[in-house]
């Protein structure tokens, strides 16, 4: 039985815009890093072949379990990021890695997944009251340990991330947009204060944001990112240089080439024509995310598992290119199974298997 509904229900336009998708970031971290010492790519396959395995597992497995074993994942997510802090070792600065048999492994991409399945569960049982205040600042507080803890390490991306999670995934469970408009509100005046108290947010940080609104106030120094992004990405015009024929990235004028600014060597290479490409490609895959949301409305935890997933890959898709691009301030995120990064993979191709499950498994509560 469980055969003939993987081959009825199965979402496979889902499947074909991911695999496409993998296929792009292959090809484009072949063209940027096969003359390093270390090509990310060969990496890359390696996490690709674990990752659609994972797709698979959870794909096989009904999402419904995971309800039983919320506060398990709850209690290991938790513990997992107060390990980052105690033990792992500093890269750039920030300490987000743990080092496990000569792989990095990084508990922030995780702990998204753990927050979408954990918050489900927790706003599933409680759909009756989410109109209430109550119930709206538990479910922020659900999210606020996880939040604070990646935001230590330090990862203000990642903890954007949760936060835009939470936004989606309470919005859909039925709280009044008024009320997330308040908290949201209280939390840029709380933002504003912590700004101006020069203790918790680090320089760096701040010369992120500050200089998104003029990067040419500091082209060689903290703006560097962003003015060499656009030339590389206006330098590929309409149709691109080609594939292995990118000079400014190849050129190392590109920091972090392979990972966070790795848009840009698809505006170089590939042009706007491919650039538009990717982001159809990203388009259609959200799309039939959408569609999974809006077939299985009868069952409420697999309604905000699905739009979790969905917001953490539109919200990745968004930031990323559109500070490649310049209009929205650096915020470290990966390009979802583009950017080289194993965690990341893993995380993106096992929550693209939620989907699949939810798709598969939508009607067993109702039959």
């Amino acid at each position: 039985m469980l055969e003939r509904r993987l081959r009825k229900n199965l979402d496979w336009p889902l499947l074909l815009f991911t695999s496409l998708l993998t296929v792009v970031g292959l090809v484009v971290l072949y063209s940027v890093t096969h003359a390093d010492p270390s090509p990310a790519y060969k990496k890359q396959i390696l996490w690709m072949v674990l990752g659609y395995g994972g797709l698979i597992a959870a794909t096989w497995i009904d999402y419904h379990i995971y309800q039983r074993t919320a506060r398990h994942f709850y209690v290991v997510n938790l513990l997992l990021l107060t390990l980052v802090l105690i033990f792992a070792h500093k890269t750039n600065g920030a300490a987000r890695w743990i080092r496990i048999a000569g792989f990095e492994f990084q508990p922030s991409e995780t702990a998204k997944l753990f927050t979408i399945l954990t918050l489900g569960t927790y706003l599933t049982r409680h759909q009756e009251t989410i109109g209430s205040w109550r119930t709206l600042f538990a479910s922020l507080g659900h999210i606020l340990i996880p939040t604070l803890l990646i935001f230590k390490q330090p990862d203000f991306g990642t903890s954007l991330v949760l936060v835009a999670i939470w936004a989606g995934m309470v919005f859909l469970a039925g709280a009044d947009p008024r009320k997330i408009g308040v908290l949201a509100l209280t939390g840029v005046a709380l933002f504003a204060l912590v700004w101006h108290s020069n203790k918790i947010i680090r320089p760096y940080q701040k010369e992120r944001l500050t200089i998104f609104l003029d990067p040419q106030a500091d082209p060689s120094g903290s703006g560097y990112h962003v003015v060499q992004a656009r030339i590389a990405i206006g330098s590929g015009r309409i149709w691109g240089k080609g594939l292995l024929h990118s000079t400014q990235v190849r050129g190392g004028f590109i920091p972090e080439k392979q990972t966070d600014f790795i848009f840009t060597d698809i505006g170089e290479e590939l042009g706007l024509v491919g650039g538009i490409g990717v982001i159809l490609l990203y388009g259609g895959l959200l799309w039939r995310g959408y569609k999974i949301i809006a077939e299985v409305d009868e069952d409420t935890y697999g309604k905000l598992v699905a739009t979790g997933v969905v917001t953490m890959i539109a919200f990745h898709v968004v930031v990323n290119i559109g500070m490649n691009v310049g209009i929205v301030p650096v915020a470290g995120v990966p390009l979802p199974l583009i950017s080289a990064g194993g965690s990341n993979v893993l995380v993106t191709l096992f929550s693209i298997g939620l989907l699949e499950s939810i798709s598969v498994h939508k009607h067993q509560l109702l039959f």
